[in-house]
């Protein structure tokens, strides 16, 4: 069922998730769908996490924060434990461009043409590109990780910074890889969108939540928004529940879709666990965020079509730092044609929307006088940018709206409004919270593998598998 705001819930659960990204709401379905009592508690007043969307001019725009691109392993995941109307919506980018001073290339972003510009744009010889598809593939979960990604790219294109920029900049954009970073990091992530190309879900993401939220409760799990959790409740040393509004909630296990940080540290508290574990906690790095610039035309008005994922740098040379930077030199425009976007629509309107990363910091320093003059440069500064697209953007645009990490932060709670969760160290603490804390497990966007609407989905699978087995084995 679904609860209202006012509603109070007066029964115990098997399961409680906390936060419904697409982490956890993947989570409360299976389990949901498995005859298991679930509760999907949500603090915002719409279902999604940073799968969301926002209206604009009494719903005349709608703007999709997230749904920039995905492997083709979506179909499956959603197939599986979603449902076949959802996997048929998924469909391919065929037009992904990269346009910046060393290299202006289009490509339907699939490891057979990307092969071929390696080969013939960037004169590497096909062994060699064979060679490191061929070492991307053997990477998994349990390989040694101490090769970085610069070191992976110096392996095979030494003093290629062109072809590094090529590999590796829609990655960064994609969860926000340095090459600094793990190679793991980059070498699952990149393989998965090599499979087949980059996806997206037809209709928009307003549409895919309403139909991930009617299979929720055809699946029996109830559901409550606006609905903070005050903390988990601990018990002989095991979760079992939570306290929300002040009341306990009982349950025989608490899957948490927030930050895994504040999961232990904030919401548990630290007391429960041993030094060692609280220890490592507090190393795990959370990584960058974002900002982004919404535009949308008037009604009516057209653009050219320039391709749906535009990467986008005026910098000479690839250098992750300078993508984080706050006066920004590099961005991805995703252009949402209303024909391909949202064809249910008759007067849907075109949308793009500028992604650029960034330090949480940088903004968070700022005045208010000042960041409001920050957010007014970003969005002068992307116009120009789309402007060596479409000479004539300006006039056309109807809604000009940015957000910083502390807009994330602010509708996502978001620790510092991380965009792409925490850096790699922050998988191994998610995935052994439950042999820690029995009953209480995690699911979210960590180590950045785990992070994107793939990753996130997967790995609430995990866990669900994994809650089930504990759900079995409970009283043994």
């Amino acid at each position: 069922m679904l609860y209202k705001t006012r509603d109070e819930i007066t029964k115990d659960y098997d399961v409680i998730v906390i936060g419904s990204g697409l982490a956890g709401m993947t989570a409360a379905n299976i389990m949901g769908r498995h005859g298991h009592a679930v509760l999907l508690l949500e603090s915002h007043n719409k279902l999604g996490g940073f799968a969301t969307w926002f209206y604009r001019e009494n719903r005349q725009h709608i703007f999709d924060v997230s749904l920039h691109g995905f492997p083709v392993g979506m179909i499956k995941t959603c197939r599986k434990y979603w449902s076949k109307e959802i996997a048929d919506s998924i469909v391919q980018l065929k037009d992904v461009r990269f346009v910046n001073p060393q290299f202006n290339l289009q490509t339907d972003f699939t490891k057979e043409h990307y092969s071929k510009l390696l080969n013939e744009e960037f004169k590497i010889p096909q062994d060699t590109v064979e060679a490191f598809f061929t070492h991307l593939a053997q990477m998994n979960f349990y390989d040694d990780s101490e090769l970085t990604n610069r070191e992976l790219f110096d392996k095979f294109f030494p003093g290629r910074n062109d072809v590094v920029r090529f590999l590796m900049e829609p990655i960064t954009y994609a969860n926000g890889s340095t090459l600094d970073d793990p190679a793991i990091t980059y070498g699952i992530v990149f393989s998965n969108f090599m499979s087949k190309g980059v996806y997206t879900f037809q209709g928009g993401t307003d549409v895919l939540i309403a139909k991930m939220k009617e299979e929720l409760l055809k699946n029996n799990v109830d559901i409550k928004m606006q609905s903070r959790v005050d903390k988990i409740f601990i018990e002989d040393g095991k979760a079992t529940g939570i306290i929300l509004n002040g009341k306990l909630i009982k349950s025989k296990a608490v899957l948490s879709n927030g930050n895994i940080r504040s999961t232990i540290l904030n919401m548990v508290g630290e007391e429960h666990f041993p030094a060692e574990f609280v220890q490592k906690t507090k190393e795990v790095r959370l990584n960058s965020s974002s900002c982004q610039v919404y535009m949308g035309l008037k009604a009516g008005a057209t653009i050219p079509y320039i391709g749906e994922l535009v990467f986008t740098s005026s910098y000479p040379t690839y250098d992750p730092q300078k993508l984080l930077d706050i006066k920004v030199s590099s961005r991805t425009f995703s252009v949402y044609y209303p024909k391909e976007t949202r064809p249910q629509m008759t007067d849907a309107r075109v949308a793009i929307v500028s992604s650029t990363n960034c330090h949480y910091d940088d903004w968070k320093k700022l005045s208010p006088e000042e960041y409001e003059a920050e957010k007014e440069f970003m969005i002068e500064e992307t116009i120009k940018g789309l402007e060596a697209f479409v000479p004539d953007i300006r006039d056309k645009l109807e809604v000009i709206e940015a957000a910083t990490p502390l807009t994330v932060e602010r509708y996502t709670l978001h620790q510092k409004g991380s965009s792409f969760g925490t850096k790699f160290e922050g998988l191994d603490v998610s995935m052994n919270l439950h042999k820690t804390m029995p009953g209480l497990f995690h699911a979210g966007s960590v180590g950045i593998i785990m992070s994107g609407w793939l990753g996130a989905a997967n790995y609430g699978a995990i866990q669900a598998n994994a809650i089930e087995s504990y759900l079995g084995t409970r009283g043994a």
